[in-house]
């Protein structure tokens, strides 16, 4: 699938930027470029992966001309650029929107003008029944990843989107938020101790790109099929195995934040297909699964796919994650 391809990856100095550069570079790709705008963390990243395979750009998905030159000759396009903070981004509605509406529109027209071969877009949990801003220009970029596919014409660009939530251990998520509380002996804060999360690792979230990249014949959302925790017993399996007692705060829900994360809302379900490991999502105006693929079968959800209605991973189990991926 990458033999001799050019991959480019928007927002590439991210958590998973870095991990989908790790994993490429076991391919016979032809180039890898990193697409994003922060010089100090391409800097970073440039001294980490010594790979001659790696090209480092510096560009703004709200540039068009800039994101145009860079999409030259390349095969693959990977888009995980986004202003992702939720209270950030609730103070500053205006600039997510153009990062993350007009950015991914400004991305979709360059391809086509490319006629790049695939493109796929990295959604959230958070753009299914939006709550806050940035689930809402989350979900208005899966809309605007889905519909590309009507007016493409006579290109070759198959667009393709995945959805999850925030993956165990990146930055921002839980888990290093607990952990830099301990190792400044604060109390950690909690929002709500029954507050549920899906649970995905880095490695499942790249073997999830890797199945759309190799199925996906474009406008589907493909959805992974998942466990979720419970945060207080997340926060009590950190302590356990770091033989640490420390108090906790609860501090409530945020502005923005869901008690239970979505993946796919009632709604969806009727247009949800499944396979063994993920659901796949179809748009309903001009994409339907091919009579001939075997591996698909309609979605059997009865009710949305939401974090409280799959099984809950136990302290065991959490720990065998965190240790199993050099999480602590």
């Amino acid at each position: 699938m990458f033999e001799n391809k050019t991959v480019l990856i928007t927002g590439g100095t991210g958590s998973l930027g870095r991990a989908l550069t790790k994993k490429l570079l076991e391919f016979p790709v032809k180039a890898i470029r990193i697409f994003s705008r922060d010089e100090w963390k391409q800097y970073e990243m440039k001294s980490e992966f010594t790979d001659k395979r790696l090209r480092f750009l510096i560009g703004d998905i709200r540039d068009k001309e800039r994101l145009s030159r860079s999409l030259e000759d390349v095969n693959i396009v990977i888009h995980a650029a986004a202003l992702k903070q939720v209270p950030i981004i609730e103070y500053n509605p205006i600039e997510a929107v153009k990062t993350n509406v007009y950015g991914a529109q400004n991305l979709i027209e360059c391809c086509l003008d490319k006629n790049i071969e695939t493109v796929l877009a990295v959604s959230t949990d958070k753009a299914v029944s939006p709550l806050n801003t940035y689930g809402a220009t989350k979900h208005l970029m899966e809309r605007l990843f889905v519909s590309a596919n009507n007016f493409k014409g006579n290109k070759i660009t198959k667009f393709l989107c995945v959805r999850y939530g925030n993956v165990l251990g990146s930055r921002g998520s839980i888990l290093p938020v607990i952990l830099d509380q301990i190792n400044q002996k604060k109390k950690i804060t909690i929002t709500n101790p029954k507050m549920t999360r899906f649970n995905i690792t880095m490695d499942e979230a790249l073997e999830l790109i890797f199945r759309a990249l190799k199925s996906g014949s474009g406008g589907e959302i493909f959805v992974p099929k998942l466990k979720s925790y419970q945060v207080d017993i997340l926060k009590n399996t950190i302590l356990e195995l770091l033989n640490k007692k420390i108090d906790t705060k609860i501090i409530g829900i945020r502005p923005g934040e869901k008690f239970h994360e979505t993946l796919i809302n009632e709604d969806e379900i009727r247009n949800s297909y499944e396979t063994k490991n993920d659901y796949v999502i179809f748009d309903q105006i001009t994409t339907l699964p091919k009579k001939s693929s075997s591996k698909l079968k309609k979605s059997q959800l009865i009710d949305k796919y939401s974090s409280d209605k799959v099984d809950l991973l136990t302290s065991v189990e959490l720990k065998q994650i965190l240790k199993s991926n050099n999480l602590i």
